[in-house]
């Protein structure tokens, strides 16, 4: 916020953004990545969860971090462009839409692997989990659908953003980069989560269906984000507006 508000008000002023921003801007990067690191070790920490023990858990969370945030980001772009007058610029959405297509497939890839790993194994500690979100166990079958569509929908997003000229084309990359997010969203949302929980540590397999409780502070988190990031996209807008007026 900080960051932010310096930012905007040297730019509206038509001055250089204060010195020490940019030190600021580059520690920011090793945060971003020591946080989704961390979280991965909350979950590949548990031995009793084989589906989390794995040491690929950090570079997946790191891999759909950097495809997923850009993705929702030139979505917003798009948005903003089209209902203001704010124009993120040329090479603004080109460039997070490489960051896109890079991350995107390094997920993919991680995925692959970890696909591998476990089916060529056939450990049943970790065959188990695949095989309820792919296939059901024991009857239950409520994530096959979720999971399968949300590989699907990256390989799809995927082999549109790996062709230049479709990923050049904005009503291309707006479906590709929508496709990207859903599925990741669907991925780290549900299958990562859920999956892992089922089955238990002893071999339990039980159906999981969000509470009340549960949706009421997911709705808030993502509402309050939307606030926040109302807020800031509001202000960018408003400064950039002023400044060409």
């Amino acid at each position: 916020v900080a960051i932010t508000r310096a930012v905007m008000q040297a730019e509206s002023a038509g001055l250089e953004p204060p010195r020490w921003a940019r030190p600021v801007i580059v520690l920011s990067i090793p945060w971003a990545v020591s946080i989704h690191t961390v979280t991965a070790f909350l979950y590949s920490g548990l031995p009793g969860r084989s589906f989390w023990l794995t040491a690929l858990l950090a570079p997946r969370f790191l891999a759909s971090a950097f495809a997923a945030g850009p993705a929702l980001l030139i979505l917003l772009a798009m948005l903003l462009r089209r209902l203001t007058r704010f124009d993120p610029g040329p090479c603004a959405i080109p460039a997070l839409a490489l960051v896109v297509t890079y991350a995107t497939a390094v997920s993919v890839f991680f995925m692959a692997v970890e696909a591998f790993t476990v089916l060529y194994s056939q450990i049943p500690e970790h065959v188990e989990h695949f095989r309820y979100l792919f296939g059901g166990l024991d009857g239950h079958a409520g994530l096959v659908a979720w999971s399968w569509a949300s590989v699907a929908l990256v390989v799809f997003a995927l082999a549109l953003l790996l062709v230049p000229s479709r990923r050049r084309d904005e009503a291309t990359l707006a479906v590709a980069a929508s496709l990207v997010f859903v599925s990741l969203w669907i991925e780290k949302g549900l299958m990562l989560v859920v999956g892992g929980f089922v089955p238990s540590p002893l071999g339990a397999v039980t159906a999981y269906a969000p509470t009340a409780v549960e949706i009421g502070i997911t709705a808030g988190i993502w509402a309050v984000g939307t606030g926040m990031v109302t807020v800031f996209f509001k202000i960018a807008a408003g400064t950039r507006q002023d400044r060409t007026a």
